[in-house]
């Protein structure tokens, strides 16, 4: 199936491409999100019309998303939970807990903006949290998790 891309989309393409994805990504994903039109002659002539306004739209996004990513510049959040002798936790600490520390210090974050590859924190210790607030953009912060 052939789209155009109303949207940077990570790992596919930039705004205005014309790729090539599989049909059910196509129709389950890309299409219902607004992120690409089937590639009909059509399509293609009303996007040319609006490409303008798209890449004005791209860029504002990419602009509040540079100015919410300064704002996460030096943040460091700590979370305090019960914790067994060995420091292991009673529980986890998950991107649910760590965007509503950050929300509760002053910086507004969702949980899909929140990325932990090795699955839920179960230990006290330090650690770095990647953000992923644009396509383009990612940044870190500083977790403390500490016992009660």
């Amino acid at each position: 199936m052939d789209v155009i891309l109303l949207e940077k989309v990570q790992n596919l393409g930039n705004l205005g491409d014309k790729v090539k994805v599989r049909s059910g990504y196509g129709r389950n994903f890309l299409i219902p999100n607004g992120k690409a039109v089937f590639a009909t002659e059509t399509n293609i002539k009303k996007f040319e019309e609006r490409r303008a306004e798209l890449e004005q739209q791209a860029a504002q996004n990419l602009g509040s998303a540079q100015d919410r990513a300064r704002a996460f510049e030096n943040l460091s959040i700590t979370i305090a939970r019960k914790a067994g002798d060995e420091g292991k936790l009673f529980g986890s600490i998950g991107t649910v807990d760590i965007a509503e520390a950050v929300t509760n210090a002053g910086v507004k974050l969702e949980k899909h903006e929140v990325r932990l590859p090795a699955g839920a924190i179960r230990q006290i210790g330090d650690y770095d949290i990647a953000l992923h607030l644009h396509t383009d953009i990612d940044v870190s912060i500083k977790l403390s998790v500490i016992a009660e």
